[in-house]
């Protein structure tokens, strides 16, 4: 019989444990504490249960940690890592570091199913959801785990599409008895499913949506699902929330050359987003195999940035990491050969 993580289970759900195992309910405080304070690997690490309340842990319950396999690493200092997940399949992970700031970008699925033109992820299809462990394996087993002061949900997947284990994840990272970690330092993106309403309502992590056009038919050509979720539909449900203190709002918007980044979609796009406090993040289209769309790069995408921002939006260009091994914006995909 397969043994169940613990890793990923929340303080409610590890008191059951306890309960099930005949353990007092303070166990299930202390074995929180191990697993998300002191972030230990095995159970015999818990030496503040008895050890005959660890051997009957083990007996059905593992911590549920796994380390990487593989791992790149870029001339800008970008990491890639590859974590396996369950069934043999695998997710990969990004490590961004840039000056005082160290971000991590997660993954929450193995595939997608949203199929974006530009993404490579999406070209891999969709496999199989991660779980909340499977999640939180990819911050604690990340090397650099304690220098982290950013989590970003923009690796492979859309988050809100496994949006059980999304929530239980963002509980335990911004929860006193899990990570504590504030939710300003966190962002879900998103291509804008029915489930934001309940990350805007039940979160205060910031949200970034996946917009790149302000034409509804231009926008489903490179995104389907704005056929289903329009970004309009968005933009409405965007404005019923308060984003002057709370969080902050911005829009992933990524340039192709010729395409949508003239003035007249820059013009456009001010008037799109008229009246939401937010911000536009400029992307550099990063060309994937098989698919005809033409790039930019920085020097043209400055007069798109500086007209925003000269109409009221903030706008800054995100700088390209790690696209020489393939783990800039658009490009994670466990699909394509992997080396060391």
């Amino acid at each position: 019989m397969l043994k169940k993580p613990l890793l990923g289970q929340t303080q409610a759900e590890l008191k059951e444990v306890a309960n099930e195992l005949g353990m007092p309910s303070f166990s299930a405080r202390q074995i929180t504490d191990w697993l998300y304070k002191k972030k230990v690997r095995t159970i015999d690490a818990m030496t503040n249960l008895s050890l005959n309340r660890r051997e009957k842990l083990k007996e059905n319950y593992t911590i549920g940690c796994s380390d990487y396999t593989q791992v790149q690493n870029s001339v800008d200092g970008t990491r890639k890592y590859l974590f396996p997940v369950s069934g043999d399949k695998f997710v990969e992970t990004v490590y961004i570091p840039d000056k005082e700031r160290a971000t991590i970008c997660i993954s929450s699925q193995v595939g997608c199913k949203m199929n974006c033109l530009f993404c490579m992820t999406g070209k891999q299809k969709f496999a199989s959801q991660l779980s909340s462990g499977e999640i939180l394996n990819q911050i604690l087993s990340l090397p650099e785990c304690e220098q982290l002061t950013n989590y970003v949900f923009m690796g492979m997947g859309e988050p809100l599409d496994n949006e059980f284990e999304l929530f239980k994840t963002l509980e335990i990272m911004t929860a006193d008895y899990g990570l504590a970690l504030s939710p300003k330092r966190i962002t879900v993106s998103t291509v804008g499913v029915p489930k934001l309403q309940r990350l805007l309502e039940e979160t205060n992590c910031h949200v970034a949506i996946s917009l790149h056009s302000p034409y509804h038919e231009e926008r489903l050509s490179l995104a389907p699902a704005e056929k289903a979720y329009p970004a309009e539909k968005i933009i409405e449900l965007i404005k019923q929330y308060d984003f002057s203190r709370q969080r902050r709002i911005s829009f992933e918007y990524i340039l192709f050359g010729g395409l949508n980044d003239d003035r007249k979609h820059a013009r456009d796009l001010v008037r799109f987003l008229s009246g939401i406090p937010c911000r536009v993040n400029l992307i550099k289209y990063h060309p994937i195999p098989n698919v005809n769309l033409p790039g930019t790069n920085t020097e043209q995408m400055v007069p798109f940035r500086d007209y925003l921002s000269s109409h009221g939006i903030i706008s800054t260009i995100r700088s390209s990491r790690g696209e020489d091994i393939l783990a800039a914006c658009g490009m994670l995909s466990t699909k394509k050969n992997y080396e060391l």
